[in-house]
C-alpha cells in the first residue's frame, strides 16, 4: 500500500470514527430527553419503568439516571412497594423525578406573564406605576447592602459599596463584575434574567439606576444595556465629583 494511501484511510477511519462519536452522542442525548420526558410527564418513576418504556436495559437506565443525578437535573424519591405500604414491609422502591433545573429544560412562560403583568400595570397607573413597582423590586433584591450615607464623597467606600453591590446582583444571577475605568469604576452585568422582559419596559432599567445612585450616594451612569442590543449592561460610577468652569468668570 502506498504512503498516500495508506494516510487517506487512515483520515477515513478517522472521519467515521468522529461522526460515529457524534451519532453516539446524538442518540444518548435523544435517549436522555426522552427519560427526562417521562418524568415530567409520569414522575416520580422507577428505573424499571422508564427501561420498558424505552426498551432499554436497566445497565442503560442507570447510566442515565447517574448523569441526571450528577448533573442536578433529577432527585431520588423513595417509596415503598404499594402492596406493602399498609404493613410497612417491603424494600422501598427509588423513583426518579425532575429537579427545578430539569424542569427548565423544557422551557417557561414566565417573560411573557411577566410583561403581560407589566403592561396590564401600566394601563391602570401609566408608566410611573411600573417605574414604582421595579423599584421596590430592586430595592428589596439589595436590602443587604448598607446605603452610602456617612461618606458619600470618599471614592474608597463609593467603590467598596459597588462591590458589595455587584455581588448581591451576581448572586441573583446577573454575573456581575466590578472594574475600574479612568476616574471611576463600572458594574458589568454580563447576563440579565428580564432582558426580554426590560426590553419591553425601559422603566425596569431606569428604576434600576435610580436605586444604585439613591444607595451610592452619586450620580451613575447607564452607558449599556442588554435590553437594547448591548452584550452587557455597563454602569459607570465617577469616584470624583464633575466640576464645571465657569467661562464667564474666568474671562
Amino acid at each position: 500500500m502506498s504512503p498516500a494511501h495508506s494516510g487517506g484511510s487512515s483520515r477515513h477511519a478517522a472521519s467515521a470514527l468522529a461522526a460515529s462519536a457524534k451519532e453516539t452522542r446524538s442518540t444518548e442525548g435523544d435517549t436522555r430527553r426522552h427519560i427526562m420526558l417521562l418524568m415530567l410527564k409520569d414522575g416520580p418513576v422507577t428505573a424499571s419503568y422508564l427501561g420498558k418504556k424505552l426498551g432499554l436495559s436497566a445497565a442503560g437506565v442507570r447510566r442515565h439516571l447517574d448523569i441526571l443525578l450528577e448533573e442536578g437535573l433529577s432527585e431520588v424519591v423513595t417509596r415503598r412497594p404499594a402492596a406493602a405500604a399498609g404493613t410497612g414491609r417491603g424494600r422501598p422502591a427509588k423513583h426518579f423525578r425532575l429537579t427545578d433545573s430539569g424542569r427548565a429544560h423544557f422551557g417557561h412562560s414566565y417573560d411573557a406573564l411577566a410583561a403581560d403583568a407589566l403592561q396590564a400595570l401600566r394601563a391602570v397607573g401609566g408608566p410611573q406605576a411600573v417605574k414604582a413597582f421595579a423599584k421596590a423590586r430592586f430595592e428589596k433584591m439589595i436590602a443587604d447592602v448598607t446605603p452610602l450615607v456617612e461618606n458619600p464623597d470618599n471614592p474608597e467606600e463609593i467603590a467598596a459599596t459597588a462591590r458589595q453591590l455587584a455581588a448581591v446582583l451576581d448572586g441573583h444571577g446577573y454575573a456581575a463584575t466590578v472594574t475600574t475605568a479612568g476616574n471611576g469604576v463600572q458594574i458589568c452585568q454580563h447576563h440579565c434574567p428580564i432582558a426580554h422582559v426590560a426590553a419591553q419596559h425601559p422603566e425596569l432599567c431606569e428604576a434600576e439606576a435610580e436605586v444604585f445612585s439613591a444607595l451610592l450616594g452619586t450620580h451613575v451612569q447607564p452607558l449599556a444595556s442588554i435590553a437594547d442590543g448591548h452584550g452587557i449592561c455597563t454602569t459607570n460610577i465617577p469616584l470624583t465629583p464633575v466640576t464645571h468652569t465657569n467661562e464667564r468668570s474666568a474671562s
